[in-house]
């Protein structure tokens, strides 16, 4: 299951209770009126989400087909979730055998807050009369506004097809209006496989996951994704963020997951990426000028001849832990070669510099905010470190900032969300 049809099901379950509900007894009272549904699909979705709901309007027809129309729903939170409009349709003949079966459902503008969805406590999903949990064959969104734990706003849309007991038949995934394209595809290879088609950056990330339960009912995600040629800039600015390195990035990435329910999955999503950018090009610094002035001058760009290194993502109930191995940056006068950690926007890291000109081997030590990392020298190392730590200072967290985001977050929050507990000490 991807991030953001994860997001969207999370978003709308505060209403699949309440459709489940109104419509078993739609047949009790024929038509109910409009108060008495609202009444209804608000208890309903209290009782589901352990938070107090408002629900604007509520409407139920049954020709020429049977519809349910639910407008401008809100739980009372700091942040509210909201649903702008959901429109479902239920199956004519599974509801004259008191079963409710969704034709499609349609959600029309909504706001999931991230750290709002965090607070909530889900019941199970109601089941009828019949034992049957709530069925729908096709899910629709549009201008559905995810906001990040840092309060950055993201809309998607999409779509997602499911069989019986909610097997997943395919789903598309868009960022509406990015350019170039940001698309997410999923379509089923067999009974626990996948394939992933993602656009992103101008580049693909295709591959393929399985999703396998076991024994003990505990589900087990795997797979494998090829980023290719994804530029890492456009990549970022999909996703309204910016990169301190310019270049388009290729690799591999292996997923992994594990847990009791989706859920599980998303907070425990890891991915392990090698990785090269081609053409990388270091943003807001040009490291000649900066070893040539000792530090005192910096501004420019410069042109990396190799930038690799690889890449492990873990998500968490703090957002997504990055870590960075075997990191090396190679340029016409120097070279660098590190490992860090970035989580909770802080960057943790060390560097080794090599300067041309006799200064080599110029250790640093990078740490504090990702927008403005401390960098340290050991000794007294005077005008080498000042130009090896202008250096560190743009290296790491360049690094973490484009490709964390741009192939880990782009791709990883994709297929996983970025939200559980606290990170485990780096290893």
């Amino acid at each position: 299951m991807n991030r953001a049809l994860r997001l969207t099901l999370l978003g709308t379950a505060l209403l699949l209770a309440a459709v489940a509900a109104v419509l078993a007894v739609a047949y009790a009272k024929l038509v109910p009126s409009d108060q008495e549904l609202v009444e209804r699909i608000r208890a309903e979705a209290e009782a589901r989400l352990g938070v107090e709901v408002n629900v604007g309007s509520a409407r139920l027809s049954l020709w020429p087909q049977p519809e349910l129309v639910i407008e401008d729903v809100a739980t009372v939170q700091p942040q509210p979730i909201r649903i702008t409009r959901l429109v479902a349709h239920p199956e004519l003949l599974a509801l004259l055998r008191q079963k409710v079966e969704l034709a499609d459902l349609t959600v029309e503008g909504g706001v999931l807050p991230q750290l709002s969805l965090r607070a909530l406590r889900l019941r199970p999903a109601p089941k009828g009369r019949d034992g049957n949990a709530l069925q729908v064959a096709q899910l629709d969104f549009r201008d559905v506004i995810w906001i990040t734990r840092y309060d950055n706003p993201l809309e998607f849309s999409g779509s997602a097809r499911f069989g019986p007991d909610w097997q997943l038949r395919g789903a598309e995934i868009v960022r509406p209006g990015v350019r170039p394209v940001a698309r997410l595809d999923l379509a089923p290879e067999g009974d626990d496989r996948f394939r992933v088609r993602l656009e992103v950056g101008g580049g693909t990330a295709h591959g393929q996951v399985t999703l396998k339960t076991g024994s003990d009912g505990r589900l087990a995600l795997s797979g494998r994704l090829a980023p290719r040629n994804i530029d890492v800039a456009s990549a970022l600015s999909g996703f309204k963020r910016h990169s301190a390195v310019h270049g388009k990035a290729s690799g591999q990435t292996e997923l992994s997951a594990s847990g009791n329910h989706v859920g599980d999955l998303a907070r425990s999503l890891h991915t392990r990426t090698t990785f090269s950018i081609a053409s990388a090009t270091l943003q807001h610094i040009d490291v000649d000028k900066t070893i040539r002035s000792f530090g005192q001058d910096r501004a420019g760009q410069t042109q990396l001849l190799s930038l690799t290194g690889q890449m492990d993502t873990q998500n968490t109930a703090d957002g997504m832990v990055v870590r960075y191995s075997g990191v090396q940056a190679q340029g016409q006068t120097f070279s660098a070669r590190g490992q860090g950690t970035i989580a909770n926007r802080r960057v943790d890291g060390e560097l080794t510099v090599d300067l041309a000109g006799g200064l080599v081997g110029v250790p640093l030590k990078v740490s504090g905010p990702l927008g403005a990392p401390q960098v340290t020298v050991p000794g007294k190392t005077l005008g080498g470190a000042a130009a090896g730590a202008a250096i560190g200072t743009a290296v790491l967290p360049g690094i973490g900032t484009a490709i964390g985001a741009g192939v880990g977050a782009a791709v990883g929050r994709l297929f996983g969300g970025d939200d559980a507990q606290r990170p485990p000490p780096a290893r």
